[in-house]
């Protein structure tokens, strides 16, 4: 049983003929692994024809999966890049391409990139035919709703500030959390940030600490151009995000460069645990 299953509708397909051939999905396509199935079509339904060239075309999607801005971005791109090895091609539908389109064409132009001309979403079939379609409606009421984080306006990073201030500043916000950020290349020379260690809350609200771990990891690779300029270094940094959560969107307002010397965020947090907001 294929994990794509249960995105299918039942009609009528093309015949790919004799043209293709299955192959493995090679080990640099991560973000094509654990789909539920392990080989794919070659040529794909992108036109590449070689491996080399799919592994190529492919790694620079790799990124905008991690920010899983929509729950389908994985299923809807292997459906391209490694179609699964079935007699017909199962193209995604329509409505599954919106669906992706409206959700992370944002992130893409966040980076500075347009949502690409080869997804249109008027080249692939309408929902009545075989294809991959986006899961019912319900599926939403069977996952808890967690805020998402969003492409922003860089907050600035505090470096001058009194415990007093950034009282203030906890008061007025959703959370605040400590995170070590670190930076690394990765093997297609792209830059990658990792959060080191565990999110310390300073201040939680109502998240909880595992969400929170995924809510900035996305927030860092939505925001990349924020990241940049807190980690001009490979040295491992400390950050203090604070920010709050607005109709369903997590908004990073402030960042605090944590540093060992500092001694003002170390009292602020030491004094939040009695402080009373005005």
């Amino acid at each position: 049983v294929f994990a794509v299953n249960g995105f299918l509708r039942v009609a009528t397909a093309l015949d790919i003929g004799l043209s293709t051939k299955c192959v493995a999905i090679p080990k640099e396509m991560g973000m094509c692994h654990k789909i539920g199935y392990s080989e794919m079509r070659l040529p794909n339904l992108m036109g590449h024809t070689s491996m080399a060239e799919v592994i190529l075309k492919s790694t620079t999607w790799q990124h905008l999966v991690h920010t899983d801005c929509h729950p389908h971005v994985r299923t809807f791109l292997c459906s391209l890049f490694a179609p699964i090895c079935l007699d017909t091609f199962i193209h995604p539908c329509r409505s599954m391409c919106a669906a992706v389109r409206d959700s992370c064409a944002p992130v893409l132009l966040c980076h500075g990139h347009p949502w690409p001309a080869s997804l249109d979403c008027e080249r692939f079939p309408g929902d009545e035919d075989m294809c991959l379609a986006p899961l019912t409606k319900d599926y939403k009421h069977l996952h808890k709703v967690v805020p998402k984080p969003t492409c922003q306006t860089c907050p600035a990073v505090e470096e001058f500030f009194t415990h007093k201030r950034v009282l203030e500043v906890f008061c007025d916000s959703n959370f605040a959390v400590k995170v070590k950020l670190s930076k690394k290349r990765t093997a297609f020379e792209d830059q990658e940030y990792n959060i080191e260690s565990q999110v310390e809350f300073i201040t939680q609200g109502s998240l909880l600490p595992y969400e929170t771990q995924s809510m900035i990891q996305q927030w860092l690779l939505i925001n990349e151009k924020c990241i940049e300029r807190m980690t001009p270094t490979h040295r491992p940094m400390v950050y203090l995000l604070v920010g709050n959560i607005e109709e369903g969107i997590i908004l990073v307002k402030q960042v605090y460069r944590w540093q060992r010397k500092d001694s003002q965020l170390t009292l602020a947090t030491q004094k939040w645990r009695y402080h009373k907001c005005l």
